[in-house]
């Protein structure tokens, strides 16, 4: 971080390179710097549970387990926390939500360096973990166009696909195959640290307070107008379940069974599952900057179906690896596209959808997508027993991409694009035009 922002807003400062121009706002810049701390901790976080669950539990059920640990826990606490957010201080809620986060971690910690973590206690502050994760998730989508003006989302959306993979996928998981080859305690206690400079960087943030036009209204007539918006325009529901069903289809095999065969077909180190998933950081980085510069498409929700089709077939190069670095390869590929669709998908519900809804549809957009992640945790460790890990891989990257490409030509799921998309924008604005 600069000492000094003051020249961010004169000629020539963050304002001539696109993608660097909402750091502009004080807070905005804050929180992009508190999510790129805590990113880099998740980033360690996911290379010392994946490693740890083996640990304990050699076998591909153990990860598994872990995930459905992870995905419960979200699902049944997405929708409270969309309500919450569009009810309460976006700000305190995301405090709360990472007091809870990081306290679970502490544990973790604690345990690990005292010998004494078992994985049932894994599985169980991973759930408490990924409560925290449910409430946070919906105030930090809700909250960024309360920081920014309409002309700076598409930059901004840019800039968290330009960091979180660096973070999260690149120095994160690299530092933290590094930290579990000394400790898996060490590898969450600077979790912990992370979560606490995130904390204190959002705590600073002085958001604009924006009226809830529903705040009198009761919780469950408030989460049903936000059903009813997803439920009247195809370009929510229908990505939303298509997305749900190409999760089922790839996410449980992705994240069970990649660091399964580093570990146990390639005989390679968790040095090396950080290697592959810093690839995968890399891919999005340069995406990121890609998207960053070229703005927003027009023909956006194309560009989304076409990224994302592809981005899913990349999962096969998983399954046909015969080496660290195919895999490493088949990573990068697949975050790249993944990371250019999903820019231009955020800037499309925050253009579309009014600031009073955000949190809810937000919320749903996480439910709906990964609500059947856990099935596919539970599915992957059987069928990958019945047909092979490297045999699941490909399956799934086939019936992902085949739902994927398929959800596109939903009757009027391309409306929003072009010049009715714009004509929509205006519409989507007036509260009356929401229920």
């Amino acid at each position: 971080m600069q000492h000094s922002h003051e020249a961010l807003d004169r000629p020539g400062g963050l304002a001539a390179l696109t993608t660097l121009a909402p750091l502009r706002h004080r807070d905005f810049r804050l929180l992009w710097a508190g999510m790129t701390v805590s990113l880099l901790g998740d980033g360690i976080f996911l290379v010392a549970i994946a490693w740890e669950a083996y640990v304990l539990w050699n076998a591909p059920a153990a990860l598994s387990i872990v995930g459905i640990g992870m995905t419960v826990p979200m699902i049944a606490f997405l929708l409270p926390g969309g309500v919450l957010t569009d009810r309460l201080d976006r700000r305190r809620v995301m405090l709360a939500a990472d007091a809870v986060r990081a306290l679970a971690v502490a544990g973790l910690a604690a345990l690990a360096f005292a010998g004494l973590l078992r994985f049932w206690e894994l599985v169980a502050l991973v759930a408490l973990y990924s409560v925290g994760t449910a409430f946070f998730t919906p105030a930090f989508d809700a909250i960024v166009p309360d920081l920014l003006p309409a002309e700076d989302l598409a930059a901004a959306n840019s800039l968290d696909q330009f960091v979180r993979p660096i973070a999260l996928r690149l120095a994160g998981p690299a530092v933290g195959g590094s930290l579990v080859a000394v400790a898996a305690g060490a590898a969450f206690a600077v979790d912990v640290v992370t979560f606490a400079a995130s904390w204190i960087a959002v705590l600073a943030m002085r958001p604009p307070a924006h009226p809830r036009h529903e705040a009198h209204e009761p919780a469950f007539a408030a989460l049903m107008a936000g059903l009813r918006f997803v439920r009247r325009r195809v370009w929510l529901w229908g990505t939303l379940l298509s997305a749900a069903v190409a999760y089922l289809a790839f996410l449980g095999p992705t994240e069970v069974l990649l660091p399964y065969v580093v570990k146990n077909d390639l005989h390679a180190s968790a040095r090396d599952v950080g290697l592959v998933f810093a690839a995968g950081g890399l891919g999005a980085v340069g995406a990121a900057l890609l998207m960053g510069q070229r703005g927003h498409p027009r023909r956006d929700v194309t560009f989304i179906y076409g990224t994302w089709t592809l981005a899913t077939l990349a999962v096969a190069g998983y399954g046909l690896a015969t080496a660290a670095w195919q895999l490493a390869l088949a990573c990068l590929v697949f975050n790249a596209l993944e990371a250019a669709g999903t820019i231009v998908w955020a800037t499309l519900k925050q253009r579309h959808v009014p600031a009073s809804m955000l949190g809810r549809v937000s919320s749903l957009d996480w439910l709906i997508s990964i609500g059947l992640l856990p099935l596919s945790f539970a599915l992957t460790a059987p069928v990958a027993a019945a047909v092979g890990a490297r045999a699941t891989l490909i399956g799934a990257a086939a019936i992902g991409g085949a739902v994927t490409l398929g959800a596109l030509f939903l009757p009027g799921m391309r409306d929003v694009e072009g010049a009715a998309g714009e004509a929509a924008i205006s519409r989507a604005a007036a509260p009356s035009a929401t229920f």
